[in-house]
């Protein structure tokens, strides 16, 4: 028996289920639409936050000019 992928419905035979801190399950067929379902999005262009980004005062930023864009100064991207 297959799962059926929470944001696509396919009931692709090889799916996963990813179990979060908070203990949800979720189940998916491709790491495309776990992206889409559990990744955040950056608080100043809306992108899905899918590496490191920056995280300050709650708020998710995919990038230090994102994050100064909205005031946080300080922020800055590692080369």
């Amino acid at each position: 028996m297959t799962a059926v992928c929470e944001v696509c419905g396919s009931d692709y035979a090889p799916s996963f289920d990813v179990h979060t801190v908070g203990g949800a399950v979720h189940t998916f067929d491709s790491l495309e639409c776990a992206a889409h379902r559990l990744a955040p999005i950056c608080d100043n262009c809306q992108c899905k936050v899918l590496g490191h980004g920056h995280q300050v005062d709650g708020r998710f930023f995919c990038c230090a000019h994102c994050a100064r864009s909205r005031g946080y100064e300080a922020l800055t991207d590692s080369a």
